[in-house]
């Protein structure tokens, strides 16, 4: 299932639907089809696509062009997906939070030979453009910077009108896919899949015996034309993934017009204006401002029937306040990781009397603590998340990595991201947290995640990130930031007391700070090194 070629199967049929809407725009599938190609002729042109036969490659290596995608969510984000992929080349995702040193890494790592980037990235695209020799073409994207065209750029409208649209040829389910994960826990790493793999770990959940058995299916399909909108940033697999997975489906994307940061009432606003039946969130860090903009402002929402989080906690509390405001609303929290797709996932609406544990796909597993065994359900021993089947190849030039993540148990491939889990009585699977943010308090495992949710029941809590400080006795303990919602006021002790109704005592948040604002990262996933600095900061502050 070659991403682009499935693309073009459906613009074939749909080709006078709507495809993508962003802000006064709106595109058909043809004129999406139109347009992409015209890219790929350019990057054609300039020598991107294919490099070496896959006989010579290895699970870490690339056979193919990359394509480095510096921008806001906008159309010309999935066009340029799409263009690679035609090109036989291969896109990947820039974080537009980085600096000089991290994007020279990023480009580096992946041997980026073209760069699209929005032009209120210019000046530092032009500060770090000389350590950058590799790469072959620099392509603008205008914005409301109105910065001018760097020299040695190109537009990126122009190459679209003096390209060729030029049918896509030899696409194969092999060519790449190539997601960057997000560095929380280190240098970002290039995740490496077949597209065919993807399709099916993340786009696609139903399984099909050839192409023209799903083309059959999404001709007779009630979802074609289905409106969805993905509000994370496209530079995160979560926000591409629901968008490829609404195309992949008939679907059309709609993008909010505010991109640059997350915009409540321009969410819902669009949600309103073009009739959204779906949209995509992570977790409590979108689900928040979008209550409290509820409760200023009536918006029309009677089309709006799914919510899916995921990629961060979206806590119980919530999910109820969303459905009492919206009823017809089902919820889906959706477990998943870039190196391991779509995982397992749980819903709630209005019916629902409590929530329930993860329901794994068909592929996800639990791997044993010493990653030697797969475990029974019947094994509630702790563990490690993972899924067989369709799984990455490997990671980008880091061979290490890749047998350690991936690696092979009794014959069989998994993919192992780092999510501590146990399978439960029911045969649902109880999601922990990552290990990475696991606390170890006085020889006790304690994962952050449980903490957070647990305090994010107190009325009062807007928002909470949750950490393990340095102790004495103990060797780490856990610690809170709290950010309250205005107008309400809690103390440590009762936020405490509230919190003992969820979780152990040994779990306890044994230090709180309340802060003004809480950080994160644009992905709704909680700003680590930020929350542990100003820890420090606050906890030098207190009287001993």
């Amino acid at each position: 299932m070659n991403h682009a070629y499935l693309h073009e199967l459906i613009s074939e049929r749909l080709s006078h639907q709507t495809c993508l809407i962003y802000r006064d725009k709106q595109f058909t599938w043809q004129q999406i089809t139109q347009r992409t190609r015209r890219l790929a002729d350019v990057l054609r042109q300039f020598g991107l696509g294919k490099t070496t036969s896959a006989t010579a490659n290895k699970n870490w290596q690339l056979e193919q062009d990359t394509v480095g995608l510096y921008l806001y969510n906008c159309n010309e984000y999935l066009e340029s997906m799409l263009a690679a992929y035609k090109a036989r080349a291969v896109a990947f995702n820039v974080n537009y939070r980085y600096f000089d040193n991290e994007l020279i890494y990023l480009f580096n790592n992946a041997n980026a030979k073209a760069i699209i980037y929005h032009a209120s990235f210019a000046p530092l695209i032009e500060k770090i453009k000389p350590q950058l020799g590799h790469v072959k073409l620099w392509i603008q994207v205008a914005d409301e910077s109105n910065h001018p065209l760097l020299d040695g750029s190109y537009d990126y409208e122009q190459l679209i009108a003096q390209g060729q649209p030029v049918p896509a040829t030899e696409l194969s389910p092999d060519d790449a896919y190539l997601v960057y994960t997000g560095g929380t826990t280190g240098l970002p790493k290039g995740v490496i899949w077949r597209q065919s793999d993807i399709f099916y770990a993340a786009l696609h959940k139903k399984r099909y015996p050839n192409v023209d058995a799903y083309l059959t299916d999404i001709e007779q399909s009630p979802r074609t034309g289905t409106r969805g909108l993905p509000a994370p940033p496209f530079m995160h697999a979560t926000a591409h993934w629901a968008a490829f997975g609404l195309w992949f489906i008939g679907g059309c994307v709609v993008i909010q017009s505010q991109t640059q940061q997350f915009d409540a009432d321009d969410f819902w606003s669009t949600i309103e204006k073009h009739r959204v039946y779906s949209a995509t969130i992570v977790g409590d860090a979108f689900a928040v401002p979008l209550l409290e903009q509820l409760r200023k402002k009536s918006y029309d929402l009677s089309h709006f029937k799914r919510l899916t989080s995921g990629g961060a906690v979206l806590s119980d509390a919530n999910k109820s306040a969303l459905v009492d405001k919206i009823p017809q609303l089902t919820l889906v929290d959706a477990l998943g990781a870039s190196e391991a797709g779509a995982q397992a996932s749980r819903t709630y609406c209005k019916n629902t009397t409590q929530v329930e544990q993860f329901n794994p796909t068909d592929f996800a597993v639990v791997i044993s603590q010493d990653k030697s065994k797969v475990l029974s359900p019947k094994d509630q021993s702790l563990g490690w998340l993972g899924r067989s089947g369709f799984v990455p190849l490997g990671y980008l030039g880091d061979e290490a990595k890749t047998k350690a993540t991936f690696p092979v148990i009794d014959g069989t491939r998994y993919s192992i991201p780092g999510d501590r889990a146990q399978w439960q009585p029911d045969g649902s699977i109880k999601l922990l947290g990552r290990e990475s943010s696991t606390i170890n308090s006085g020889g006790e495992k304690i994962f952050a995640e449980e903490v957070e949710c647990a305090i994010k029941n107190h009325p009062a809590v807007y928002d909470a990130i949750v950490i393990g400080m340095p102790h004495f006795k103990f060797g780490s303990q856990v610690t809170a930031l709290i950010q309250l919602r205005r107008d309400y006021q809690a103390s440590a002790e009762e936020i405490t007391d509230s919190t003992r109704t969820f979780i152990s005592g040994y779990k306890l948040p044994k230090q709180i700070f309340f802060v003004e604002t809480l950080k994160r990262n644009p992905n709704g996933k909680p700003d680590f090194a930020w929350a542990k600095q100003h820890a420090e900061n606050l906890s030098s502050q207190s009287p001993s």
